[in-house]
């Protein structure tokens, strides 16, 4: 098991990871929204081009995490570098991979309402023209298809949670309880850390499982959807991500005083400018 010292240096280097991630969100999110304005439905290239490597930056960042979390993995199941909201919202140390699918949902719905709106207060059709291909048009082929792999996902989701369910049991199981019943402070035995060290190895093998279920929900989906709205969907989840970032952040600093400037430091003020220009959007 790693020392407090060692582990402490891993921490600080997946902190350090998550928040250069956020600031790579936050220019994900600054060409999404420069590419979906200048689209023009004749020609996906552009959009195809940042949609991919918007991907490919992901893949590379759950990699990244996967091998952080081989040497601690503690310490992504609740982070320091979250808020209480953030955790408490945390599966597998991440986000759920069906959420992915619950976005795309609450985009159509959304995008519909307003279409039919417009189309009963008779306003101009022209005004959506730029977007075509968007949320709203999904047809029925690609719903079915969505659809397919949001119960495929959720059957897979089931499966490592209760791999989890059963890592946690086994804490309760020799010789962690016996160690503990037998003695009023457990330090330095070393079957308890060897049990230990199992146990933060298993969890790391089941956290890297679910940020490859994680990825290839996010692959699949694109699969599906058309560039534009695969750009959509992505500009939808990344404001969702930092939006709850900074929302998690203010309600603490409101409730307890506890301001942290850390993530405007390592994103360089980037990603908190854009998660509160996206929480009014």
């Amino acid at each position: 098991m790693a020392t407090s010292s060692s582990s402490c240096e891993i921490e600080q280097l997946q902190k350090g990871c998550y928040y250069e991630w956020m600031s790579v969100q936050a220019t994900h999110i600054v060409d999404l929204k420069e590419v979906l304005t200048s689209h023009r439905s004749k020609d996906d290239h552009k959009l195809e081009e940042v949609v991919g490597k918007i991907v490919n930056d992901f893949q590379k960042y759950t990699e990244k995490r996967s091998e952080l979390s081989r040497r601690s993995c503690s310490s992504y199941f609740a982070p320091s570098w979250n808020s209480s909201l953030e955790n408490g919202l945390l599966w597998m140390g991440g986000c759920r991979p069906s959420s992915f699918i619950r976005v795309i949902y609450s985009l159509f719905g959304s995008q519909a309402e307003t279409q039919l709106s417009q189309y009963l207060l008779k306003v101009d059709e022209n005004v959506e023209e730029n977007h075509g291909g968007s949320m709203s048009d999904l047809n029925a082929t690609q719903l079915v298809k969505i659809n397919e792999l949001h119960m495929n996902v959720i059957e897979k989701e089931d499966k490592i949670t209760k791999k989890s369910a059963n890592l946690q049991e086994d804490v309760a199981d020799m010789p962690i309880a016996i160690a503990a019943y037998a003695t009023d402070l457990v330090d330095g035995d070393v079957l308890v850390e060897d049990a230990l060290d199992k146990h933060e190895e298993g969890m790391a093998v089941l956290m890297t499982e679910a940020d490859k279920l994680r990825f290839e929900t996010l692959r699949k989906i694109v699969e599906v959807v058309t560039p534009v709205q695969a750009a959509e969907f992505l500009l939808a989840g990344k404001r969702l991500h930092i939006s709850l970032h900074e929302w998690g952040r203010v309600r603490e600093e409101r409730r307890f005083g506890c301001a942290r400037t850390d993530a405007a430091a390592a994103t360089g003020g980037a990603g908190t400018e854009e998660s509160k220009r996206s929480a009014t959007c």
